[in-house]
């Protein structure tokens, strides 16, 4: 039997929640979808997610959330961290941060995905543990009832995402990369049946710096003196993945890369 995950990347502010909101059944429906993945690290105002936000979230029909770095840059979203089971946070933080290193969802056909997330260390201004290790701790953890497994690589540096997807290879049915906004053409199946991307690309405005006004960053760059890097708001897509994954190896069959245009593409 085969399933199809939807992964989408960063969403960036109320342009990434809308154009995802828009979105999502009309992908869905059209390409099978049995589970969609969804990193939800930049959901409020660029940085952090919110309780409402993320009930909001589940409301749209997301099923499981990714964080990355910014996990905790919303406090109010501890209690949540701690009492969902479909929100992951970086497996590889310390021991005794809030949150799951991993959730599992099951798909109306009776399917198990799995889902956890790392940070990379290359190039990251927070301190954590090795994201190889941490992943081989999370997938010794994972029960065997699972069909699907998969990780996500939230990292700045691509030599580090490229490693992981190598590193996993054959362990998971997916590895993405996220956190550089920006889409990758690296899609793949690894020869041990891994799908893996380099980076899913920001699901929020595009014209922007990474989802942020364009004009303070550029003034900050040119001139070194800071400014508040507000969320932008146009043209906003949809960025990520479908793939396909054979429930009895866990292997990927497929992959492809799927945007999809928000509000105002033609203006």
């Amino acid at each position: 039997m085969n399933t199809t995950l939807l992964c989408v990347g960063d969403v960036v502010g109320s342009p990434g929640r809308r154009v995802l909101t828009e979105q999502l059944p009309a992908i869905t429906a059209d390409h099978g979808v049995d589970c969609n993945i969804v990193n939800v690290e930049n959901a409020a105002a660029g940085s952090g997610l919110t309780p409402v936000l993320y009930e909001k979230f589940v409301n749209a029909g997301v099923q499981l959330m990714t964080l990355g770095d910014h996990v905790y840059r919303r406090k109010d979203i501890i209690k949540t961290l701690e009492t969902s089971d479909r929100i992951v946070r970086p497996a590889n933080l310390s021991r005794g941060a809030p949150g799951r290193d991993f959730a599992v969802w099951e798909t109306e056909r009776g399917i198990r995905v799995a889902v956890f997330t790392l940070l990379g260390r290359l190039f990251m201004r927070i301190q954590v543990d090795c994201p190889f290790r941490a992943a081989d701790r999370v997938l010794a953890a994972i029960p065997n009832d699972v069909h699907v497994v998969v990780a996500e690589i939230h990292a700045e540096a691509t030599s580090e995402k490229i490693a992981m997807g190598w590193y996993l290879d054959g362990r998971a049915s997916v590895v993405f990369g996220t956190h550089t906004h920006v889409p990758t053409a690296d899609e793949c199946i690894l020869p041990k049946g891994t799908a893996y991307i380099t980076d899913l690309g920001m699901t929020g405005p595009y014209d922007s710096v990474l989802g942020r006004l364009k004009e303070r960053v550029i003034g900050t760059m040119t001139t070194s003196v800071p400014s508040a890097f507000d969320v932008a708001t146009d043209d906003p897509r949809l960025c990520g993945i479908l793939v396909d994954v054979d429930t009895d190896t866990r292997r990927a069959v497929s992959i492809e890369r799927i945007r999809a245009d928000g509000w105002g593409a033609d203006e």
